[in-house]
C-alpha cells in the first residue's frame, strides 16, 4: 500500500463512524411525524451504507447512500459517509465536499472531524488534518477519543512533528491501555530514536493484544531490526522466520535478505 514508513506501520487504523441517531418524539401534526419518517429511513440505509463500505461493497454503499439523501437531504451521516466511500474510489473533489457538507449540517460530529481529518493528512495536508482531530476531541460526548489521538499522532509524525506524535500517542495509551496502534507507532518511535530496549517493550505490549495473523511485512522486519540492535538472535531469527516464510515477496524481505 506503501512503502515502508511509520505510516505504513498504522495502515490498518480504523476510521470512527459517528452516525447519529434520530429523536423519535411523538408526533404533534402530519409535518412533523413526516420529518420523523423520512430520517429514520435516513438512518437505516446511511448504516446499511456504513456496512457496506466496511466490506469495501462501495458500489451497494453508494446506492444506500442515495436512498437515504432522497429520503432526508439534509442527513449529515449520509455525507460523512458518502465522504469515506468517495475516498476509498479516489473521488478526492467529491469527498471533500462531502465530509465539509457534513460538516456544515452538523459541526458538532466527531466522526466527521475525525474521517476529515484523516482524509485530508493521506491527502499531504497532515497540518490541517490536526485541527479537525482537535475538534473532534472537544465533544465531551465522544465515545472513542483515543482514535482521533492516534490519528493525530500518526499525521503528526508524517507532518514531521514527532514531539507532539509521541504526546498524541501516549494520550491515546492513557485512555486505552492495549490499543495496538498506539503500542506499535510507539515502539517505531523508539526504535528511530535510538531506544530500542523501549522499543522492544512497546513492540511485545502489541503483539501481545494482535493475532498472530494480523502482523504485517512491516511489523515483522520493524521487530527484526530491535532486536538485531538489541543482539537477541534468537528472537531475531524468530521473527525472520515469520517475515520470510508468510511474505516472501515482500519488499521488507527483500531488504532483510540483503542484510539492511
Amino acid at each position: 500500500m506503501r512503502s515502508l514508513s511509520y505510516t505504513g506501520l498504522l495502515s490498518g487504523i480504523l476510521f470512527v463512524l459517528v452516525l447519529a441517531g434520530c429523536a423519535t418524539q411523538p408526533a404533534n401534526s402530519s409535518g412533523q411525524q413526516a420529518t420523523t419518517s423520512t430520517q429514520a429511513s435516513a438512518k437505516v440505509h446511511t448504516e446499511l451504507a456504513a456496512m457496506y463500505y466496511e466490506r469495501t461493497q462501495l458500489g451497494v454503499a453508494l446506492e444506500e447512500l442515495g436512498k437515504a439523501l432522497r429520503a432526508e437531504p439534509s442527513y449529515a451521516p449520509a455525507y460523512n459517509v458518502r465522504g469515506l466511500v468517495n475516498m476509498a474510489l479516489h473521488e478526492d473533489q467529491q469527498a471533500e465536499e462531502d465530509f465539509q457538507h457534513s460538516l456544515q449540517l452538523d459541526n458538532s460530529d466527531s466522526g466527521t472531524h475525525n474521517n476529515y481529518g484523516w482524509f485530508l493528512c493521506q491527502r499531504g495536508k497532515e497540518r490541517d488534518s490536526i485541527k479537525h482531530f482537535m475538534a473532534a476531541l472537544k465533544n465531551p460526548l465522544y465515545t472513542t477519543p483515543e482514535k482521533s489521538y492516534v490519528n493525530a499522532g500518526v499525521c503528526s509524525k508524517k507532518g514531521g512533528n514527532a514531539r507532539d506524535a509521541e504526546e498524541f500517542l501516549q494520550k491515546a495509551l492513557i485512555l486505552r491501555p492495549n490499543m495496538p496502534e498506539a503500542l506499535l507507532g510507539l515502539a517505531d518511535m523508539s526504535f528511530a530514536n535510538g531506544d530500542h530496549a523501549g522499543a522492544k517493550s512497546y513492540f511485545m505490549r502489541f503483539a501481545q493484544v494482535s493475532e498472530p495473523s494480523s502482523l504485517t511485512a512491516e511489523n515483522l522486519w520493524l521487530a527484526v531490526r530491535i532486536e538485531r540492535k538489541l543482539g537477541d538472535r534468537n528472537s531475531e531469527e524468530s521473527y525472520a522466520l515469520q517475515l520470510r516464510k508468510r511474505f516472501p515477496d515482500s519488499r521488507e524481505t527483500q531488504l532483510m535478505l540483503h542484510g539492511q
